[in-house]
């Protein structure tokens, strides 16, 4: 949070999701490659001064039966990273960099400079001249679950 969103207090009010905010861009990517999902816990670490989560931790179960985990800690020092990891029968699949970089069992297949937001706008723009929509809300389904469902931790107050 001290290096992407320093200083911004709407974060941390009711209903700004805290660590889930840059969580959302992970689980877009989680609902659009794996099959359905659902949580099956959550724990959710809120500093004593604040309303909203600075770390959480959610396990999921997918339709096909798979367990799914998501780590979230804006507590993380150094170098930031933004990673999902997937195993599976076939090999492990890492996405890192932002979505910028992809591997497989390894080997990079797929590297470019990061562009998220770039890309996002581009889409935004797309979107609104053809006047349509363009929306998933099981991003957003999963963290009101998180909340709703989740174990709350009281832990120490956080200041930027």
């Amino acid at each position: 949070v001290r290096r992407w969103q320093p200083n911004q207090d709407w974060i941390w009010q009711p209903g700004g999701f805290g660590v889930f905010d840059p969580g959302i861009n992970a689980l877009s990517i989680a609902t659009y490659i794996l099959p359905a999902m659902y949580i099956t816990s959550a724990v959710l670490d809120f500093p004593e001064n604040r309303d909203a989560p600075i770390a959480a931790q959610v396990a999921f179960r997918a339709a096909n039966g798979s367990d799914v985990t998501m780590d979230l800690d804006w507590l993380q020092t150094g170098p930031q990273s933004w990673d999902i990891l997937a195993d599976t029968d076939a090999g492990q699949m890492v996405l890192s960099g932002g979505g910028s970089k992809l591997a497989v069992d390894g080997r990079v297949v797929h590297e470019e400079p990061e562009a998220e937001y770039p890309m996002l706008y581009r889409r935004f723009a797309e979107v609104v001249r053809s006047g349509t929509s363009d929306v998933d809300l099981a991003p957003l389904q999963h963290v009101a679950d998180a909340f709703m469902l989740g174990k709350r931790n009281v832990v120490e107050a956080f200041f930027d």
